[in-house]
């Protein structure tokens, strides 16, 4: 038994101290050999040059031993640092495979900044997806859920295996410098479970809040969290903790149904607002120094081919065009991307 212990901790060992090791032979390779034939390697760089071509078994030979000793030392250097170079390119390998199995299984700390976050894989995250994809060239997503793999592979996209009510992988996705995070609906729970026990999907999403409430409060930090609510009822249970909106999934779908049969065509005015795909969407812009009223940055967007449409949730603009912007403004707008742009450069 403790020969055994030995034995895997010298295992352990050889891991560990393989690369110093390796690095060692290389260096004491090139002094051996400059000091068997200075005349011929004329520098240690040289020699170390020499050794490592040697061993690569590439032989440029531009430079070769001329004496039987640097001849006998090259034989012995083939026999020993050959193995050793395969050994070498065999762990680099192994590291890299490693690596890359700890990437898809979603093991790995996401170490950037600004992305969003989304919780939870279904075919609404699929969709979101897309949509973040086409709205931002360079922003990254990191998806956390439970999977044993990454569920899409993308450049720009990173997955965190895990709970996301648990603090620790609520770090790994680095939550404290994303830009937002998107709750959906556990679709496992709303499949299975959600016709004994409806509180049970809703009852996720809230854990999975609180803990995310927990960090910003940890690290002082204020994110955007947005969560799919199936209930709407569910919503006042919310109000301990910092969500900023809610999709209220049941009535958003009911609402547009209803609205479809008296107002034909309706839905796929739903679609233009809330989808880039098309030519024209709902967008946020700042408040221009010279817009004192409603009126003034209504007048001024429309002739640019913007027509403003709400100050947060007040849609109501039309009625109050002679009001003061407050600083604190969060203006809507729909128009096409080349306007939006335009807006935003002055």
């Amino acid at each position: 038994m403790v020969l055994k212990k030995w034995l895997y901790y010298l295992v352990k060992l050889r891991n560990k101290i393989f690369l110093p090791f390796f690095i060692l032979y290389l260096i004491l390779a090139a002094f051996v050999i400059y000091w068997l034939e200075p005349n011929t390697f004329e520098s240690f760089i040289t020699s170390l040059y020499w050794v490592l071509t040697t061993l690569a078994t590439v032989g440029f030979g531009d430079y070769a031993p001329v004496t039987n000793p640097g001849k006998v030392y090259t034989i012995i250097l083939y026999i020993t640092g050959i193995a050793l170079v395969s050994v070498f390119v065999g762990k680099v390998i192994d590291s890299v495979y490693f690596i890359d199995k700890l990437k898809v299984g979603g093991k790995m700390k996401y170490t950037g900044k600004n992305h969003i976050i989304l919780i939870g894989w279904s075919s609404k995250s699929r969709l979101a997806i897309d949509e973040i994809l086409k709205s931002d060239k360079k922003i990254d997503i990191v998806i956390i859920d439970v999977l044993e793999k990454n569920p899409l592979i993308s450049e720009r996209l990173h997955y965190v295996n895990g709970d996301a009510t648990n603090e620790e992988i609520l770090l790994n996705a680095n939550l404290p410098k994303a830009m937002g995070v998107i709750i959906f609906a556990d679709q496992i729970t709303q499949d299975n479970y959600a016709t004994k026990d409806p509180l049970l999907v809703d009852g996720k999403t809230l854990l999975i809040a609180t803990a995310i409430t927990t960090v910003e409060e940890k690290f002082n930090k204020e994110i955007h969290v947005t969560a799919e609510v199936i209930n709407q009822c569910h919503i006042p249970l919310f109000k301990h903790v910092k969500v900023d909106e809610f999709i209220p999934t049941q009535e958003m779908i009911s609402h547009a149904a209803v609205r479809s049969l008296f107002s034909p065509g309706i839905t796929h005015m739903y679609s233009e607002l809330m989808s880039t795909q098309y030519g024209e969407a709902m967008f946020e812009i700042p408040k221009q120094a010279e817009w004192l009223t409603y009126r003034d940055a209504f007048v001024d967007l429309l002739n640019k081919g913007a027509t403003l449409v709400a100050d947060r949730g007040d849609l109501h603009i039309n009625q109050k065009l002679d009001d003061k912007i407050p600083d604190n403004a969060q203006l809507f707008v729909i128009c096409d991307k080349d306007t939006l742009s335009q807006i935003k450069v002055r």
